[in-house]
């Protein structure tokens, strides 16, 4: 088969790239800048345009794939529309592999691609030989964000934004917990409960519900359609799970509990769980711990994805946790103005609250074709700092940020550098 995915460079649509390169398919792709990713692609096999072109796609071509973040407009789409070719957005595609195996999927506000790769790697190690798809770069998995597996088994991570999860046939579903995520597509709360709800109902009858039962927000299901497991926090296994775990806080901890819930229901030994647990250091931009020579001063730089406030609540405490006696220093970009709008209260509450000792909150990035909404066109990361009202929080725009590090940071300093924008390239400067 000859396949073209549109917007290629994004993280879903890279993976299912490798996966169609690993089947054997002829796989080319385009998006409108280059990338980390692009490039990896490339030297994988995959031809890569730059670029949204009419050219890219012909009638020889089976199927093109398209990212959720291509509008209806986009050049391509609406050539391939034109020819007649075969379409699926990428959670359309990803929907129908979930039904040739044995699928495992992972969801959740928070947390998803953490439980994803330890659970990937705990398959690997048990030697069930899974396919991973996954929202970051793994190192187990050759640093990419794909393992492909000869297996029947298929571990995703199920992203709720725009309902994309309602397109998967899991055997097995984790829901890690439930926030306010995603408003500027869900509206409100309850739309976001109903829609988990949706997605936890379509387990088939001799399918299992791992749940976080720490999680208020997690709706109660009806026992007797599928075996329902839950895991608590306060367990017995939570001690010997910190106990080995070394990436920080309660919330890998409870993502450790969701992966022994499902060891247990694939018939894996704890001996195995507790070994691969051990050897698991982290994602890529989850809580990732570099040691760094900057300016002549010997610094720790973490970097984090973590963009809503629940996630930075989590990773500033567990930074305090690991890090007691240190200056723990946070350079945070919020990511995208609608999510900002609608959670600046929350945001607010978290940085006065928070336990390190310099913020630095710099300009809001913008997410292409997801800022359309008038009412956040008055938020700014300036009017943030100003409502926070603590003296160890400031503003710095990105172009000022080196400088402002370089001449205040000290030796033996912690910097975490957090957001799921473009603010990691500012991190890999160290």
């Amino acid at each position: 088969m000859k396949i073209h995915l549109i917007g290629i460079g994004g993280i879903g649509v890279s993976a299912l790239a490798q996966y169609y390169l690993a089947k054997g398919e002829e796989v080319s792709g385009s998006d409108l800048v280059s990338s980390e990713i692009t490039e990896m692609l490339q030297k994988r096999g995959v031809k890569i345009i730059i670029g949204n072109l009419n050219k890219n796609i012909s009638k020889n071509l089976d199927l093109v794939v398209y990212s959720p973040a291509v509008k209806q407009e986009n050049i391509e789409l609406k050539m391939a529309k034109e020819l007649g070719i075969k379409l699926q957005s990428y959670p359309e595609a990803l929907g129908e592999l979930t039904k040739e195996y044995y699928t495992i999927a992972i969801a959740g506000a928070h947390g998803k691609s953490t439980t994803t790769s330890m659970l990937g790697i705990l398959m690997q190690e048990a030697g069930l030989d899974p396919t991973v798809i996954v929202g970051t770069k793994v190192k187990e998995f050759g640093n990419t964000n794909f393992r492909f597996g000869r297996s029947k088994f298929l571990v995703i991570e199920a992203c709720e934004y725009d309902s994309s999860f309602l397109n998967y046939f899991p055997k097995i579903t984790i829901i890690t917990n439930i926030d306010k995520e995603h408003l500027d597509f869900f509206k409100t709360f309850s739309n976001i409960k109903k829609a988990f709800l949706n997605f936890i109902m379509r387990l088939p009858s001799d399918g299992f519900l791992v749940l976080n039962k720490d999680d208020k927000n997690i709706p109660e299901v009806e026992k007797g359609k599928f075996k329902i497991k839950k895991y608590f926090l306060n367990q017995k296994e939570a001690k010997n799970i910190k106990n080995i775990l070394k990436v920080p806080g309660d919330h890998n901890i409870s993502n450790a509990l969701a992966v022994l819930e499902v060891s247990k229901i694939l018939g894996v030994p704890e001996e195995i769980f507790l070994k691969s647990l051990s050897k698991f250091n982290g994602t890529w931009r989850r809580f990732d711990v570099k040691e760094s020579v900057f300016n002549k001063k010997r610094i720790t730089v973490i970097s984090d994805y973590g963009h809503h406030p629940t996630e930075i609540f989590a990773t500033l405490f567990a930074a305090r946790e690991k890090y007691p006696n240190k200056k723990i220093w946070c350079i945070f970009q919020p990511h995208q103005h609608q999510r900002t709008f609608y959670l600046f209260n929350e945001f607010i509450n978290v940085f006065r609250k928070t336990p390190v000792d310099k913020i630095i909150i710099t300009d809001i990035y913008d997410v292409a074709g997801r800022e359309v909404n008038e009412i956040n066109k008055d938020i700014n990361s300036q009017k943030l700092v100003k409502e926070i009202n603590k003296n160890i929080v400031a503003y710095s725009p990105l172009d000022k940020l080196e400088d402002y590090v370089k001449e205040n940071i000290k030796n033996e300093d912690v910097l975490i550098i957090m957001g799921a924008g473009d603010i990691y390239k500012f991190a890999d400067k160290f």
